[in-house]
């Protein structure tokens, strides 16, 4: 019977040696406590890990996973390039800095700002509306169209150029009523006189006849 019993195996006396040898190597190096803390730590973060905590990580990659594919399908990797020209640009930044002047001055807008400005918005909108329906703003363009044809607002402002231009050149009027009497006595001066006169006579026959 003790001939049919196996003869366990007996261990190479060479790789006992090399083994011991390494086991003294990581010993003398320090590697065998690094080992043992690595385990430790692995050991109490898998201790610490509970079902929920589990879930959620599960639940993170997920969800991350499903991100990756809609950014994938979106193609959005063909927008790469302008938005790297952007930001090679600096055109970014300033989008941002622009953002960011939008989303403050919508934080400063006050419930009483944004009545007074809807408020501005409608009388504007009346106003335009009364215009039009009034035909006030097709004799306006007509009134525009005749002084643009007449030069008269040219002629004007050519005017008071001149004018302003004469003044700075002459002399400082005396003052005085000698003064004034020199004035009056120039004949370009009652020539400007008698055109101002009949300008308001003019417009006083035609407001009369309105009435």
């Amino acid at each position: 019977m003790s001939a049919s019993l196996a003869t366990p195996p007996q261990p190479d006396e060479a790789a006992e040696a090399a083994a011991r040898r390494a086991l003294a190597e990581l010993v003398a190096n320090g590697d065998l406590d690094r080992l043992v803390a690595l385990a430790r730590t692995f050991g109490g973060a898998a201790d610490a890990l509970s079902d929920d905590i589990v879930g959620r990580l599960a639940g993170t990659a997920a969800d991350g996973l499903d991100l990756l594919d809609r950014v994938n399908r979106s193609g959005i990797a063909r927008a790469l390039p302008a938005i790297a020209a952007l930001v090679a640009s600096g055109d970014l930044d300033r989008l941002v800095a622009l953002a960011r002047t939008f989303g403050g001055a919508a934080d400063a807008l006050s419930d009483d700002i944004v009545g007074r400005l809807a408020e501005t918005a409608t009388n504007a909108l009346v106003l335009i509306d009364r215009v039009t329906r009034t035909g006030l703003a097709d004799r306006l363009v007509g009134l525009a169209d005749q002084w643009e044809r007449s030069n008269l607002i040219t002629d004007l402002l050519t005017a008071l150029d001149r004018a302003s231009a004469d003044q700075a050149a002459g002399a400082k009027p005396a003052g005085g009523l000698s003064g004034l009497w020199q004035l009056l006595r120039r004949p370009e001066t009652q020539a400007a006189l008698g055109f101002g006169v009949a300008v308001l006579e003019h417009l006083r026959a035609l407001r009369a006849v309105k009435r």
